[in-house]
């Protein structure tokens, strides 16, 4: 069991940024690919960012890249979504999940077996 609790949401207007954070414990995290999910309403829960725990690697969904920058605090535990040049589109309650490091570039949401609560982010034009 791996417990994950987001915080950093919030409304904000076109072209601000926020930064999310996802406190992690429970178990060993470096066992696990740590990530940020997103679901807006009538809309599936996408992948956004993804982080390796063990050797920091990183993959992003295109429409975010260059814009998001996904991090870890080591001393802390903690994972971090730094989101810049926010747009409408991105409005969303994001999620932290964790998931097996054995298959880190799977960007499906069924391969992750933990989540978090939600943060709320809405952008506003």
């Amino acid at each position: 069991q791996v417990q994950l609790v987001e915080s950093g949401g919030g409304l904000v207007q076109a072209g601000d940024s926020l930064r999310l954070s996802c406190a992690v414990s429970g178990r060993a995290f470096s066992d696990y690919t740590l990530g940020w999910f997103r679901q807006a309403p009538g809309k599936e829960r996408e992948f956004v960012a993804g982080l390796k725990w063990t050797d920091g690697r990183t993959n992003y969904v295109d429409s975010v890249k260059g814009r998001f920058t996904i991090s870890r605090d080591n001393a802390k535990i903690t994972l971090s979504l730094q989101m810049d040049g926010l747009k409408p589109e991105d409005t969303a309650v994001y999620y932290c999940a964790a998931g097996n490091q054995l298959f880190w570039l799977v960007r499906s949401a069924a391969a992750y077996a933990y989540w978090g609560q939600g943060t709320q982010v809405t952008v506003s034009s």
